[in-house]
């Protein structure tokens, strides 16, 4: 439960941790945001991490820095890097898929799964719906978009032909919209006064597919025994 709460926390007030990373490690934050995009991607027991707030927020810092004479972030500098860490760490959730399989699946701690089998359904659920452009629209939805390549990875979807194309497309989009978006919209007073208000609204949003696609697998799952 504490590790819950400090990365609810962390996550409603990413602007405040950031501004603080920026302070205390200068350009070294570069690094820090390519580890997380890369974990939150990568290791399918990290479905929890922040993505979209954190990118928007990063965005935002580039802006409010970007008339400095030496400003710690960059915005192409910052797209580019996470990027690679976004592609980086999707294609090695897709191995970690499709070398290790269904054992990763069962891997516990004690009675308790590494790997929640809701989840999966959640993200098998989203493939049956939208097909290979799963890949690039998870890429918008939080915890779906940590379960996509390790799904994509245990079906054996076909890697040059299918995941890796559309990983790359929905990686840039990813990063580049969300980052962009904190760019030109996160130095306005409204969004600086409201910034939590504004990462719930995020949050809500990118959850909005998922819940629909879910409540609508229920609905035909209902219907259909009856």
């Amino acid at each position: 439960m504490e590790l819950i709460r400090t990365l609810l926390d962390v996550i409603l007030h990413i602007n405040d941790y950031l501004d603080g990373w920026v302070q205390n490690y200068g350009t070294a934050i570069y690094a820090i945001l390519f580890l997380i995009i890369f974990v939150e991607t990568g290791l399918v027991i990290m479905p929890f991490l922040p993505g979209d707030s954190l990118l928007f927020a990063a965005g935002a810092i580039c802006a409010r820095t970007a008339s400095d004479p030496d400003p710690s972030m960059n915005i192409t500098v910052l797209i580019l890097l996470l990027f690679i860490a976004a592609v980086a760490g999707d294609n090695t959730n897709y191995a970690i898929g499709r070398f290790f399989g269904g054992r990763a699946i069962n891997l516990r701690i004690g009675k308790r799964r590494l790997v929640k089998q809701e989840y999966l359904e959640k993200t098998h659920s989203f493939f049956e719906k939208y097909g290979t452009k799963a890949i690039i629209m998870a890429r918008f939805v939080p915890i779906v978009r940590t379960f996509t390549p390790f799904v994509a990875g245990v079906g054996k979807m076909s890697y040059r032909k299918k995941f890796l194309p559309f990983d790359i497309i929905g990686g840039f989009l990813w990063i580049a919209s969300m980052s962009l978006a904190g760019y030109w919209l996160g130095t306005h007073d409204w969004v600086k006064k409201h910034f939590e208000a504004v990462v719930v609204g995020i949050i809500l949003v990118s959850l909005l597919p998922v819940v629909i696609t879910f409540l609508r697998h229920k609905f035909i799952s209902k219907k259909t025994s009856e």
